[in-house]
Parts: structure tokens; sequence; C-alpha cells
């Protein structure tokens, strides 16, 4: 946790932050409780407290966020680990290792003798600073361009609260010649409507860890595969000893990734509908609570998919941590699935979804909301059913 939190920290030094004012905080607060009042009529789901605290710098999004992010890095690492213990088991049973070692990477001592156990939590250990590593530059990254607490689209954390960081906010608003206030309310609502479904729906962090650790549990280490695609890496200048962060790059590149197993690609198409529909019930619940009150809806929400596509925060998570790639496509069929439930039937039974992940629509099932309502449905008379 504390490499992680320094990794951020660095990345965020390195393109500076602004504190915040007086200002800032009563501009987050007048937003939040605009959009909290709006979002009344557009969800069933109950408002949260705004806290006294709601504009936050990119540092206090950091160390608010960060016990969220090591909770999803968790099943990776054990995975990892787990990967490494079996393939050192595989190739040497439990008997001491001699000269075992990545090229360029610690080289072997000749007649040198390693335990088994030894090499595997050294592995292990390795393999956590890598993914730790990732991750932190990745947090870092995304301090700079998230505008909300909430903002990545995931439950992070331990107490769940909206909140603007004003500093990104303006940054995000920056160009698109709409005045600064309806861009906040824009994100306020965005930001109390992510907090709402988390706040509602608890079961999601489960959910997601869950996932994550599904595809952990998958991981196989091939240490022939790995020792060629380092030398060869190497011998193209992608991968340098000398330089510890160019294996970080390697990784996030594709370099060591292990072949997805059945069970792999299905926990990563689950949680690929997960995320689009949590990013597609905030957009479809903004806009029917700011469909006759913001002028500029259009344009901020056109800003908002456009931006998504190109620069996802989940987008970048998960395709730096397991190579998921979430599809504007999958999105916006989200959206217009959010948006036909309640258009054949109602907010409540559009939130009611929400309830457990088994009501949850599968991929192929956003297409037609008419007929995942029909699967729900529980016919008056059952007689023909016996």
């Amino acid at each position: 946790k504390e490499m992680i939190r320094d990794i951020s920290r660095k990345f965020l030094s390195a393109h500076g932050e602004q504190p915040v004012s007086i200002a800032d905080l009563n501009a987050a607060q007048e937003a939040l409780n605009i959009a909290d009042l709006w979002l009344n009529e557009a969800t069933v789901f109950p408002p949260l407290p705004i806290p006294d605290t709601c504009a936050l710098s990119r540092r206090d999004w950091i160390d608010s966020t960060l016990a969220g992010w090591e909770e999803i890095a968790k099943p990776l690492v054990e995975g990892m680990s787990d990967a490494m213990s079996a393939m050192l088991r595989e190739n040497f049973g439990e008997s001491a290792i001699e000269g075992f070692n990545i090229p360029g990477f610690g080289a072997s001592v000749p007649g040198m003798q390693i335990p088994q156990p030894v090499l595997a939590a050294i592995m292990g250990t390795f393999m956590s600073s890598l993914i730790s590593s990732q991750l932190g530059q990745t947090i870092g990254n995304l301090s700079t361009t998230v505008t909300g607490a909430n903002d990545v689209a995931l439950p992070l954390a331990k107490e769940i609260r909206p909140g603007l960081i004003p500093q990104n906010a303006n940054i995000w608003g920056e160009g698109l010649e709409i005045e600064s206030h309806e861009v906040r309310i824009y994100l306020a609502l965005r930001e109390i409507a992510a907090a709402r479904l988390f706040a509602s729906a608890p079961w999601l962090r489960g959910y997601i860890r869950n996932a994550i650790s599904t595809y952990g549990k998958g991981i196989r280490v091939d240490i022939t595969a790995i020792t060629e695609q380092a030398q060869e890496a190497m011998n193209s200048g992608q991968l340098d000893p000398a330089n510890p962060e160019s294996l970080t790059l390697a990784l996030s590149g594709g370099l060591f990734t292990p072949e997805e197993t059945p069970a792999q690609k299905s926990a990563l198409e689950n949680l690929e509908t997960l995320l689009a529909l949590i990013d597609g019930w905030i957009d479809a619940v903004v806009t029917q609570a700011a469909r006759d009150r913001l002028p500029s809806l259009i344009k901020l929400r056109e800003t908002q998919q456009r931006r998504r596509a190109t620069k996802s925060p989940t987008q970048e998570l998960f395709a730096s941590l397991v190579g998921l790639e979430v599809s504007p496509r999958r999105t916006r069929e989200a959206t217009a699935f959010w948006e036909k439930i309640v258009e054949l039937r109602d907010v409540k039974t559009r939130d009611e979804i929400w309830d457990e992940a088994f009501l949850l629509p599968r991929g192929e099932q956003l297409a037609d909301a008419g007929a995942f309502l029909k699967s729900r449905t529980v016919p008056d008379d059952l007689s023909g059913l016996i």
C-alpha cells in the first residue's frame, strides 16, 4: 500500500496540484446541492450526506481511494504468486534450483542452490512490486483527470460520499465555451448519481473483486515463454535491465501477458458488461435529471462520451492491469438499455435491477430491453408450466 501511495504521489508531484480554496469549496457545495435535488426525480436511490469537505485536491483523492485500489490489485498479486509457485513446482518439484534467472534480471551464481519455496517467495514479491508499480502510476495519472470522488465509476472509498475535484473539473470544461457553473452542475450530477448507486448496491464491491479474483486464479506462467520474450525484448531495446521502469512499460504493453483461460475470458466479459452498465446508468439518470434544466446538456454529454471513449479512467486502469478494454459501443448500448427500461416501465423498475447481481442483464441482453423485462416477469397463470 505504501509503495502504491509513494509512486502515485511521485507521479502527481511531477504534474503539480492546486490547493482547494474557500471559493472552490463553496462552488462545489452549491453544484452538489443542486444536483442532489434534481436527482431526487430521476432515481429512487436515496440521497447521501454531502460532506463539508466535498471539494477535494488531487492528493485527497489518492488518499481516499487507495484502500479500494489495493483491494482490486490484491487478487492479481495472489494470482501471480500462486502461478509462479505452480510453475516452479511443475518444473523443479520441491528440490533446490540451480542457476535460475530471467535474462538480465539478477543473474544467478554458478553452483548456487536456491530452495524452490524461497525462489517462489522471491518471485511472488517481484510480481507484487511490478503490479504495485503499475497501479501507482495509473492512480497518479488518474488523479490528474478524474473530476470527482466516484468518477472512476468504481466503488473505491470505504465510505461512499460525493465530492468534486475543482482543479480537474476546471480543466474538463476548458475550451467548451460553456458557463463554469453549468459544467460543475453536470459533473456534480454524475458524481452524486454514482455515489447513490454504489451506496444502494453494496454488493458491487464484492462482485468486482470476485471477477478480478477469478481472472487472477486463472493465471498460468510459462517460464520458457517468459524467458524467450524477455530476451527478445532486451535485444530489441524494449527491455533494459538497468532501467526498472522499462519492465513496467513492457508489462503494460503486453509483455508477459498470460494466455487467457475460458474462465478468465468469462470473468472479463462479465466485468466489462458491469462497468458499461454502471457508466450507462449514470449517463441515463443524469440525462433524465438535467434534460430540461441544463441548456448545454447535449454538448456536455457529447464531451463526456468522447472523453470516455478516448481516455476513460476505468479503461486506463483495467487495460494496464488485466488487458480489459470497455468498448464505448457497449456503454452506449447500456445507456440505451436503461433509458428503454424507463420508457417501458418506470424509474423504480430500472433501479430495482441493481438489487442483486443475478438481476443484471448479460451483454447479449442489452440490445432488447423489452425481451429482458419479459424474461424477468412471472406469469399469473403457471398451469402451463406444469
